[in-house]
């Protein structure tokens, strides 16, 4: 594509994240005339459809959603390369994407708030999903993840963290079922744990591979929906990001074994932008503390 083309991937982004004609138009000042005719002009040249009309404005399909995150990641990049050309990129504002497990959340609490205090023009969205998001077409700055190194090519990954794991029952379950005496009475109890097929985590592989196999009674690859099958007493289940908590009771400590890396990961090319390294300083510092 040429990049004659570009003001109108610019315009499809700002309509994805607007959702609206009019809020596109707004956002960057032109008559509402001008982003129909960008957009159609775009589907036509493309052949494909990117926006979903209906009563309420514009939902991006999926080829939709795609351009508007090269679109994004491209506006920032032309900002942060003007900026650095005229020797003035100590700006920290706009919108900065972390993504992570939804189970790290709670160690990210610290680095966020940080974050918005020092730098109250930044618009901070932190994305949960176990998919991994691709850092090379923008959908996020930074990311946090845990288990094997990651190796997409052009990230930055550094090591962060080792997560404590333990494992974990509620008061109504133990007494039901009373706690286990070592590893060699777990055959005596229920468990909660993730969907294996997708799990890289550690302790979930520790406890999948243990002989005889042990009584799985609710699985999910929803930490939220683990926990609260943890609280609610239908078994064991192991947890972590989230220190010493009033609801669960700890009924085997941190093993090695159980402990999974901590990655912060960023793209080569934001890398070294201020937005990305004030993430990361904060991040690393309230980590380590």
């Amino acid at each position: 594509m040429s990049i004659e083309s570009w003001d109108e991937i610019r315009t499809a982004w700002h309509v994805a994240r607007a959702g609206t004609v009019s809020g596109a138009a707004e956002a960057l000042g032109v008559h509402h005339a001008t982003v129909i005719r960008h957009i159609d002009a775009l589907e036509a040249r493309l052949g494909v459809k990117l926006f979903q009309r209906h009563a309420r404005g514009y939902t991006p399909t999926e080829a939709g959603a795609a351009l508007a995150q090269v679109g994004r990641v491209t506006d920032e990049q032309f900002a942060q390369l003007s900026t650095r050309l005229t020797g003035t990129d100590c700006a920290i504002s706009g919108e900065l994407v972390i993504t992570t497990l939804p189970g790290l959340v709670p160690l990210l609490r610290p680095a966020t708030r940080q974050l918005c205090a020092e730098f109250p023009d930044l618009a901070l969205r932190i994305q949960t999903d176990r998919r991994l998001f691709r850092l090379e077409y923008g959908e996020a700055h930074v990311a946090i993840r845990a288990g094997t190194r990651p190796s997409e090519p052009d990230n930055v990954v550094q090591p962060l963290s080792r997560l404590n794991v333990a494992l974990y029952g509620s008061q109504a379950y133990l007494d039901r079922h009373g706690a286990p005496q070592g590893d060699e009475d777990l055959i005596n109890h229920r468990f909660v744990t993730e969907e294996l097929d997708d799990s890289r985590a550690p302790f979930a592989q520790w406890l999948a591979g243990r002989t005889p196999a042990p009584r799985v009674v609710f699985r999910s690859n929803e930490a939220a929906a683990r926990r609260a099958a943890i609280v609610d007493g239908l078994g064991l289940g192991f947890h972590y990001g989230e220190d010493s908590p009033t609801d669960l009771i700890e009924v085997l400590p941190p093993r090695p074994e159980w402990q999974a890396p901590v990655w912060l990961v960023t793209h080569v090319d934001l890398h070294r932008t201020p937005k990305v390294q004030a993430a990361v300083r904060i991040i690393k510092d309230t980590f380590a503390a």
